[in-house]
């Protein structure tokens, strides 16, 4: 165990999801390092205390974790639990941490972004909730990271992390444990897996897009072994180094290969998508997708049937751009809502605190109070649970969703790699005419309000600023400019548009259609195209 004298490294500012760069960058000298032991040095180091390391499996992750455990050991931890071959889905990573009480978990992924030695990686800290650091921590963590000069490591071997069972580095003591047991089991507690299975024994057809990432094997292990579903229902179900080849993002733009499948002849009854990391879900039935927006909207209205929350829910919350379809549902059955920032962060006070049970965001994230992550194949059981007790298709659920709420018409335009000085200029410019906006007309609708959205924590008061320019409409309709916290090259710029529709017969519209007004009205109001140069965005969901 030795100090290793180092010096600050700029840009090692953690986003909404951690830290995320170019893998060659966090293959440079002492960069992973430097980041690891900020971490440990921000939460008050980490003698005696114990861990747990895991990640999606892309490239560099199994060195990585090889550092993380010669850096945990030299500083003095007690116990690093593991998962099999390095590999954990960052729900079943925190899951770990709860259910063993740890000082919290580094997880080691860029979710749904690429991977590969030219792409992208990332690493996390999720606290002893089990949650994503929150912001005082992070800011700390980059605090640190401007002012380090040495940081401690071991000398040693690899432990084998492909066995499972423990080891030693050092005093420290390390546990290999199955990556997808201790999950599956938490799932079998809230879902009724015998109705599940009498829907599948009865011909229900499944396909469940792995897209050669971490869910595989819990897919693999949870919808085919457990449930029944024919061998086959998993499809890029080994998760490889680079996706082999694919984006794992699960939309449907990069998931085409599934949406082919939904949209063709004789499709399944059912679809799913899941990430790199298994956080975020994309639901569709035959030739229907359901948003991330409605499929919040749609658990939330039907949680009950699931054995884990017969007992209703304290509450929903989900993302201010997400669309307001689950208030709708909160507004009928009487429970609280609650609007927060984009970032899985900011709905664990409210579950540590028993406020709400359901999350959702329109980054085609869904979850509970579980865990204290997004989980997508949470999601995708819930789905299943809901198909097997109302014996309807997705496409019912949904139509009867909407004759019972309305149609909250959605949609997000994903700008990708624009120039940071671009992006940051279209955004400050139109952050310094929000107050001229109210009483405008564009495009036939006046603008009633336009503001950057600002969140206090009802739990802590902690106050969070700058988190997305609201322009909204007289008749509610609005849109929301963003930058993304989660990309690695350039800046995203994302553009969130909803309308709300009450007419039965208008709810067959394309939600490009429905939002036509609107999608012009942003362009007036930003000129994104006009100031990018592009002629539209690159993924439009």
């Amino acid at each position: 165990m030795h100090t290793v004298t180092t010096q600050p490294i700029e840009g090692q500012k953690p986003g909404t999801s951690g830290l995320r760069k170019k893998t060659l960058v966090f293959m440079q000298a002492h960069y992973l390092e430097n980041f690891v032991q900020s971490v440990f040095d921000a939460i008050g180091g980490a003698a005696g205390k114990t861990f747990v390391v895991g990640g999606d499996g892309r490239y560099f992750n199994d060195r990585a974790a090889q550092v993380i455990l010669r850096m945990a050991a030299a500083n003095g931890a007690a116990h690093v639990i593991v998962g099999q071959g390095a590999l954990l889905s960052t729900p079943a990573a925190s899951h770990l941490i709860r259910l063993n009480k740890t000082d919290g978990g580094l997880i080691m992924s860029a979710s749904h972004n690429p991977g590969g030695e030219d792409e992208d990686f990332g690493i996390k800290f999720n606290g002893p909730n089990g949650g994503p650091a929150p912001e005082g921590l992070t800011d700390k963590i980059f605090a640190r990271t401007t002012e380090i000069t040495a940081y401690q490591i071991t000398d040693a071997q690899d432990v084998d992390l492909n066995t499972i069972g423990t080891a030693a580095l050092g005093d420290m003591k390390v546990t290999i444990v199955d990556p997808v047991a201790d999950y599956a089991a938490l799932l079998e507690t809230l879902f009724d897996f015998d109705a599940i299975r009498a829907m599948i024994k009865g011909g229900f057809r499944i396909s469940f897009d792995a897209m050669n990432a971490i869910t595989g094997p819990y897919a693999t292990e949870i919808i085919e072994n457990s449930l029944g579903a024919a061998k086959g229902s998993v499809v890029h179900g080994t998760p490889l180094p680079d996706f082999g080849g694919m984006h794992p993002d699960p939309n449907p733009t990069w998931a085409h290969e599934l949406m082919a499948t939904m949209n063709g002849a004789d499709a399944p009854d059912f679809g799913a998508a899941s990430d790199g990391d298994g956080d975020r879900n994309m639901i569709v039935g035959p030739n229907v997708y359901v948003s991330p927006s409605d499929s919040l909207a749609v658990l939330a209205a039907n949680a009950h049937l699931a054995k884990g929350y017969t007992q209703g829910l304290a509450g929903v919350a989900r993302s201010m751009p997400t669309s307001a379809a689950a208030d709708r549902v909160a507004e009928k059955l009487g429970m609280p809502c609650y609007e927060t920032p984009t970032g899985w962060k900011f709905f664990g006070n409210l579950m540590d605190d028993g406020r709400v049970t359901l999350c959702g965001e329109e980054s085609f994230g869904t979850g509970s109070d579980h865990v204290r992550e997004k989980d997508g194949v949470w999601a995708v059981l819930m789905w299943l649970n809901i198909l097997a007790k109302r014996k309807m298709s997705v496409a019912q659920i949904m139509q009867d969703h909407w004759q019972t709420y309305g149609r909250n018409y959605y949609s997000r335009h994903d700008y990708e790699a624009i120039d940071s000085d671009i992006a940051n200029t279209l955004v400050a410019d139109l952050r310094a005419k929000l107050a001229d906006l109210p009483g405008q007309t564009v495009q036939g609708r006046t603008i009633a309000n336009a503001d950057d959205y600002s969140y206090t924590d009802p739990v802590d008061g902690s106050v969070s600023d700058h988190q997305g320019i609201r322009v909204i409409f007289d008749d509610g309709a609005r849109f929301v400019i963003r930058l993304s916290g989660t990309g690695t090259s350039g800046a995203t710029l994302r553009l969130y548009l909803e309308a709300l529709e009450l007419d039965p017969a208008n709810f067959d519209h394309d939600p490009q259609d429905a939002l036509a007004s609107i999608i012009a009205a942003a362009e007036d109001v930003a000129g994104i195209k006009a100031r990018t140069g592009r002629s539209g965005p690159d993924v439009t969901t």
